[in-house]
């Protein structure tokens, strides 16, 4: 029930962060705008967990992971889908971005020895080709001039580090690292690199008052932050990267029904057909196996601390 819980959270709060996230851009510089959003969500944070009395005292090696979480999770990435919105329509950003599905599946691999199963691949494909037919209209309408080229390069990017950022949590998450208390930090750590970057890079520190920017900056701090990065990492420490990505297939549609309501967006005859796809390959990815005792121990590594990580930090 817990999986499911943060599953939908995940999508659902994400998927209507895509309007909010068009509401922080314009006066305020998006390297600015990524600084204010988690340092925001950092210092909630810290202080939902000195208020809990949790432990907050991590070793200098740990400190390391949490700052290298922060900065692909938190940071660089986010900046660089800021820069790739200026150059792509959103739709489009939502497609490639839901690539991270395969860069988990390749990443964990890689780097976690997860196993790679026909099953999740065959999910992965109908999920992909689904989300292309979604945003078909985008796409045929897509050329790889200058500009396309440079926001695709771009967001093409953003979803790579996103994707070693989900490694590193995953990572943490195995060595006991608890997520409420990981992202606190990690989210501390991006902000001031955002801070840093923008400071060295002639950025102005400009702020915009209106109602619109600030009520976007606290729905993207805690509900886009706290709230559904706590639930997607704790999805990733009990049901892998790979599974947990799927999340990023999913919500776009439902960026695509708040656009129908409030962006009066047309559905297609191949927007319905890629909404088939994308659950059928929903249920593919996240079906258990039938026989679960079967699975070789060493292709669960570090689950029963995972799961107690998890459970400390509710």
């Amino acid at each position: 029930m817990k999986n499911l819980l943060f599953y939908a959270g995940t999508v659902l709060i994400w998927g209507s962060t895509w309007l909010a996230i068009k509401f922080q851009l314009g006066a305020v510089d998006p390297m600015v705008s990524v600084a204010y959003r988690f340092s925001l969500a950092s210092l909630v944070l810290l202080i939902y967990c000195r208020v809990r009395g949790v432990n907050m005292r991590f070793s200098g090696r740990e400190h390391l992971f949490m700052a290298l979480q922060g900065l692909f999770l938190f940071a660089l990435n986010y900046w660089l889908f800021y820069l790739a919105g200026s150059h792509l329509p959103s739709g489009l950003v939502a497609v490639v971005f839901s690539s991270i599905l395969v860069m988990n599946m390749v990443n964990g691999a890689l780097f976690l020895g997860s196993a790679l199963e026909a099953r999740m691949v065959a999910g992965a494909a109908l999920g992909l080709m689904g989300i292309g037919l979604v945003f078909w209209p985008e796409l045929d309408s897509f050329d790889l001039s200058d500009q396309g080229m440079t926001g695709l390069l771009l967001c093409l990017g953003a979803t790579l580090l996103a994707s070693w950022g989900n490694i590193l949590s995953a990572r943490n998450q195995k060595k006991g690292l608890p997520v409420v208390q990981t992202n606190a930090y990690g989210m501390g750590y991006g902000a001031l690199v955002m801070f840093l970057f923008s400071l060295l890079s002639g950025k102005s520190f400009g702020f915009e008052f209106s109602p619109t920017y600030i009520g976007s900056l606290l729905y993207l701090s805690v509900f886009g932050s706290i709230v559904a990065f706590g639930c997607y990492l704790s999805l990733i420490g009990r049901i892998g990267a790979d599974r947990a990505a799927y999340a990023t297939l999913v919500f776009p549609i439902v960026a695509l029904y708040l656009s129908t309501v409030f962006e009066s967006y047309r559905w297609s005859e191949s927007g319905f057909i890629g909404i088939a796809l994308i659950l059928l390959g929903n249920v593919l990815i996240l079906k258990r196996r039938s026989s679960p005792e079967k699975v070789p121990a060493e292709q669960r590594p570090g689950i029963e601390e995972v799961d107690r990580a998890a459970r400390g930090a509710d």
